[in-house]
């Protein structure tokens, strides 16, 4: 499908003149979208399936509610996942355990899509440090997660952010590839801060997870490309998934742990 987009250019003899551009966007197909977790809380554990809609295109994403979802782990245990309606399905019976690698296997459509997460050993979430910064006259808080890295390189986190129980729109992904072993020092980096004007009483609440790789670069890319967060859309430039077969979305197993804290 082709969109016409007409554009004013100012000439550099300071005449204008109108160009039309042609956009090809027969490229925009809608494909398979997939959000699925797996985490070291209580379940039952959360697959969604939609679909995506082409640029042109306005409304809410088509859920996927006859799809075949299969979750199984390296230690023998399997899990056919019960249908929700509005694209969700539900573990019934698999857990989610430190070290374990998952797989998971859709089948809608007449396409089969697979993929897999290993979750990572827990690092403690200690707590939340709010941190005080008076700028140009104004006072900014910044907000940095509590945490001790281990040893062993390669640990990767992510975080979800809640002021006064509001979602923000923003990934959040932190890692030991400068500072490894200790303990963490470096806040939250806001894409914008104009999105978050914190004052005191406000409350804080961060979601830790502790991921693996390809979970953190797909996030990572995300928070780079995207202004959406948690819950927020698929944009034309996708980050690299670790499903197979062209699917949008990611399978995450990841350990989970949530604090709070009063802006004081």
């Amino acid at each position: 499908m082709k969109n016409i987009l007409r554009t004013t250019a100012a000439a550099l003899l300071l005449t204008s003149c109108e160009k039309v551009v042609e956009l090809d966007y027969k490229g925009n197909q809608s494909r398979i979208v997939i959000e699925a977790n797996i985490t070291n809380q209580q379940g039952p554990h959360t697959v969604k399936i939609r679909k995506s809609i082409a640029l042109t295109e306005t409304g809410a994403y088509p859920t996927i509610d006859n799809a075949l979802v299969i979750i199984s782990d390296n230690a023998g245990n399997s899990d056919t996942l019960s249908p929700q309606g509005n694209g969700t399905y539900y573990t019934k019976t698999l857990k989610g355990v430190e070290g374990r690698t998952y797989t998971m296997t859709v089948a809608a459509e007449n396409q089969t899509f697979t993929a897999q997460s290993t979750m990572p050993a827990r690092v403690p979430f200690d707590g939340i440090k709010i941190e005080e910064v008076v700028f140009g006259g104004e006072t900014e808080f910044n907000i940095i997660p509590e945490y001790v890295d281990p040893a062993e390189r390669g640990n990767n986190y992510r975080f979800e952010l809640l002021a006064n129980d509001k979602l923000m729109n923003q990934h959040f992904i932190q890692n030991d590839e400068v500072k490894n072993g200790v303990k963490n020092t470096a806040r939250l980096e806001l894409s914008d801060d104009e999105d978050l004007k914190l004052k005191r009483g406000d409350l804080i609440t961060l979601k830790m997870q502790c991921v693996d790789a390809r979970v953190a670069l797909y996030y990572k890319t995300l928070a780079l490309i995207a202004d959406s967060g948690p819950g927020g859309g698929i944009t034309p430039n996708n980050p690299p998934s670790n499903i197979s077969n062209g699917a949008l979305g990611i399978f995450s197993a990841h350990t989970a742990e949530i604090k709070s804290i009063t802006v004081p």
